[in-house]
């Protein structure tokens, strides 16, 4: 009987899902508004690729989300690193294909043999965008001082809480000291949290430089509207080598299918995170390119660990039984947008271990009855979960609210906000239950230390107050090991324990799925999620149509 209902649930779900109205930000990918049935957008013809990259054109991406503050110190959500990275540099980089790290704004560095101090020679080519408090200077060893200790001490998302200080030994050398050895240092230095920016810049602009970014990559900010677009044009001068385009404009498209129109209209040539219908219609259209590839997601609910019912691990281990995963995933993502996942940490991370699957409760809804009642809630609670307004969190919360209300009587207040306000409540503690979805890099250090390390309580990652001894050593231990193979032994034991605790429910591995236009040629699908368009490794052109 309860099987019967329940899937008379999802497909209620699915078909309000249909329906439903679209949020302006997303934390991880935007949902569908309208029905594949009411697209009309006219098919454009193919167009003759030639052989050789060409000069010139104006790049369109369509981000389905607004971004809130492009300082780098502050930004929060990946779709407002798509524009960070692409104006500002970093000390050093990851591979496009993120197996090692590369040079960037430092052509070389060396560590001591204890671990603790990284000395960097920089380029002596690179140059700050000119802005309205420089002229387009030299960037120095004081730049990279700044920069860092400046994301040290303000980062939204503790990028570089390893760090002790920075030492300038000349204009192109600095030594970067660490209080301990930490393996997972040069992979922080490469998000776009720590870009290298100018201090005339950031002090000249105050609270409003994240809507004037400065940066030395390869384009540079014109303009930049809140709920609407943000304007690059090329940077001539850029290090790397020239951009084949002359400058390129995101624009934010919250409305999903709205965007798969806008891609096969040529509104816009490419279309990141797209999810739902879109999905469909883009797959089904021969004159766009669907992109996909297994991405570095784990979609979850977090429970808080401190407060509340979920304080009780019995009630968390009864939350986690109540709710079908394979269900859950099968409703929210309706176009295989997602694999079901089970643990906090990526398959495409080096730390997984898939034996830990089987360790993960299994939708038991009796034994979830007999676990509530042993924690003292037999006649169920009434909590509250937290979402960002994008649709597919909210099918996700509809369909767990009505599983915790048939199996345990749970009554779940759902609260949705846009993006900013969702990721303050996340980091707070307040939430009882937050959804939301994490993605970084391979390095198991960006989801295990940022998610459940005691000292990550307080940001985004560990908002539910996580706290474990046995884990925070083993978080620590990894991070003085230099091998990977010793260091991924490790995190599989962390992992084992995280697991063990039951923090929340971890339902969804989402994709990278990108629409593509065929005249944009040499872009390069990352399973981070990032887009780069100009590096040492690419440089995207459009061909003319």
């Amino acid at each position: 009987m309860k099987k019967k209902a329940m899937a008379l649930l999802l497909v209620v779900v699915m078909a309000i899902s249909s329906f439903a109205g679209c949020s302006n930000n997303s934390d991880s990918s935007q949902g569908v508004n309208g029905t594949a049935t009411e697209n009309t957008a006219p098919v454009k013809n193919k167009i003759d690729i030639p052989d050789e990259p060409q000069d010139g054109g104006i790049l369109t991406i369509g981000l389905s989300a607004s971004p809130k503050n492009l300082d780098p110190v502050k930004y929060t959500g990946t779709y407002e690193s798509q524009i960070i990275q692409n104006v500002a540099d970093t000390l050093v980089a990851y591979k496009m294909d993120l197996t090692e790290i590369v040079p960037s704004i430092a052509k070389s560095w060396t560590v001591s043999d204890d671990g603790k101090d990284y000395s960097f020679t920089l380029r002596d080519d690179v140059y700050f965008h000119p802005g309205k408090f420089q002229d387009g200077r030299q960037v120095v060893g004081d730049d990279i001082k700044y920069s860092l200790e400046r994301s040290h001490e303000l980062s939204a998302m503790n990028r570089l809480d390893m760090i002790e200080s920075v030492e300038v030994a000349d204009d192109f050398n600095v030594i970067v000291h660490l209080p301990e050895p930490n393996s997972a240092f040069l992979t922080a230095l490469t998000n776009s949290g720590n870009s290298i920016v100018p201090k005339e810049e950031v002090e000249g602009w105050g609270d409003e430089f994240g809507n004037h970014l400065v940066g030395s990559g390869p384009f540079i900010m014109r303009d930049f509207k809140y709920d609407e677009e943000a304007v690059l044009v090329k940077n001539e001068k850029y290090w790397a080598q020239e951009p084949y385009l002359d400058g390129v404009t995101f624009k934010v498209i919250t409305d999903i299918n709205q965007m798969a129109n806008a891609l096969r209209t040529g509104e816009i040539d490419f279309s990141e995170k797209l999810s739902g219908e879109a999905v469909k219609i883009i797959r089904e259209d021969p004159n766009i390119e669907l992109m996909e590839t297994p991405g570095l997601h784990v979609s979850y609910v977090y429970f808080n660990q401190v407060k509340g019912p979920t304080a009780d691990k019995k009630v968390r281990e009864a939350l986690i039984k109540a709710v079908d995963t394979k269900e859950l995933v099968k409703g929210v993502y309706q176009y295989g947008e997602a694999e079901v996942a089970s643990l906090p940490l990526p398959p495409g991370s080096w730390g997984y271990d898939k034996s830990l699957e089987e360790i993960v409760p299994a939708y038991d809804p009796e034994g979830a009855k007999e676990l509530l009642a042993e924690a003292g809630y037999p006649d169920g609670f009434s909590m509250t979960l937290h979402i960002a307004n994008t649709a597919l969190r909210e099918k996700m919360a509809t369909i767990v609210q009505q599983y915790l209300k048939m199996n345990l009587n749970v009554d779940l207040d759902i609260q949705t906000s846009e993006w900013g306000t969702f990721s303050e409540i996340g980091s707070k503690g307040e939430a009882d239950m937050f959804g939301m979805s994490w993605t970084w890099y391979p390095d198991p250090y960006f989801f295990l230390n940022k998610m459940f390390a005691s000292d990550a309580i307080g940001s985004l990652g560990n908002g539910q107050g996580f706290s474990n001894e046995e884990v925070d050593k083993l978080l620590s231990d990894a991070l003085r090991v230099t091998e990977q193979d010793e260091r991924a032994e490790i995190y599989k034991k962390a992992l084992k324990v995280i697991t063990e605790e039951y923090p929340g429910i971890f339902y969804g591995n989402e994709k990278v799925i990108w629409g593509v236009a065929p005249e944009v040629q040499g872009l390069v699908q990352r399973a981070d999620d990032q887009i780069f368009l100009v590096n040492e490794e690419v440089n995207v052109w459009k061909a003319a149509k």
